[in-house]
């Protein structure tokens, strides 16, 4: 009985003492995409809350794989799985900012926007067809720019990653030989260039290395003040990437009428449209097997989605507007179980 008594007293010790798992900290993996905003979003949650936010930026494909083995608590990923996926794993899929690719380059003596791509030449430079940055298609697009005659050195992503989802999904869209030939994914066959990992490894590669050309999430191109690319879009406009092209982008989602939120933007229509434009999608476990994780996870999102709108747009990032915000939490609590938030 004496024996009982100590084993039930430290049980009972132990359950005072111990911290619930994740109670302090929130897990999640996946998009370098959305990396830049989450970080500004978890240093200022955690000052308020001390709630952390461990996030590993390693790519869509790294974070569709840990919440699919339920390793992490969410996963974040630009490519959105298809209802059939999101069911078939027992997910949950939400938006949760929109943003955008650019072509990133390093050409010595030009601006950043000085030179213009559109779709089509793009494809055909990162088939192989184009080799040389004063090319005649290249210099049909800019007239008056002093293209060099210098290879270009073409870099991509190595690692599953929803960016690559985004640029191959629009080159896709714009080229019949892209498309047949190469396709979207988050991960496909390059038929040339260099490979590196992340969109920090992508933008370190393009800053070292002279004719380069890349692409890589504008955040990460402002924050490197690194070289970009205009571009002509779907209505054959030249827009810059800006705040306002980006926003008339997102403003094309019909989020309202999408399974599973299942939308995506590139090649928008209108005129001042950004045709490089994505989403990044958070992928939750439907019947979490901790609640109490999830519902911290749920927390920070609706923290996010309500105060953490300028650091986003500070970020050239467009927040979910709050109609969306709205049909999003409806899910939440429609599909999580014990979402409390």
């Amino acid at each position: 009985m004496r024996k009982n008594l100590r084993t039930i007293a430290v049980a009972c010790l132990l359950a005072a003492t111990a911290v619930p798992a994740g109670a302090n900290e929130i897990t999640g993996a996946g998009s370098t995409f959305v990396y830049p905003v989450l970080s500004k979003w978890a240093d200022a949650y955690q000052k308020q809350t001390g709630v952390g936010l461990n996030y590993q930026s390693i790519g869509s494909g790294g974070g569709i794989q840990q919440i699919t083995n339920k390793t992490v608590t969410f996963g974040a990923s630009d490519m959105p799985l298809t209802p059939a996926d999101v069911q078939k794993n027992n997910l949950v899929q939400f938006p949760v900012i929109n943003g955008a690719v650019v072509p990133l380059l390093n050409l010595p003596g030009l601006k950043p926007g000085q030179i213009t791509f559109d779709g089509p030449t793009i494809a055909r430079v990162f088939l192989g067809e184009i080799t040389k940055w004063n090319d005649p298609a290249i210099a049909k697009l800019n007239p008056g720019v002093d293209l060099p005659n210098m290879a270009i050195a073409i870099v991509h992503r190595s690692d599953g990653s929803g960016t690559t989802f985004i640029w191959t999904n629009y080159l896709s869209k714009v080229s019949p030989g892209w498309k047949s030939k190469v396709g979207e994914s988050t991960a496909v066959e390059w038929p040339v260039g260099i490979g590196s990992k992340g969109s920090e490894g992508v933008s370190a590669t393009v800053a070292q290395t002279v004719g380069s050309l890349g692409y890589v999430e504008y955040a990460y191109a402002m924050q490197n003040n690194l070289n970009y690319a205009k571009m002509i879009n779907r209505a054959g406009k030249v827009v810059a990437p800006t705040a306002a092209a980006f926003q008339a982008a997102a403003a094309s989602a019909d989020w309202a009428n999408a399974k599973d939120f299942h939308v995506v933007i590139t090649d928008a229509p209108g005129d001042t449209s950004w045709p490089i434009a994505g989403s990044t999608f958070i992928l939750m476990q439907s019947n979490p097997v901790n609640p109490a994780d999830s519902n911290a996870a749920l927390k920070f999102f609706s923290w996010g989605y309500q105060n953490g709108k300028k650091m986003a747009s500070d970020l050239l990032y467009v927040p979910m507007p709050d109609s969306v915000v709205a049909l999003i939490e409806k899910s939440w609590k429609e599909n999580i179980k014990g979402a409390a938030f």
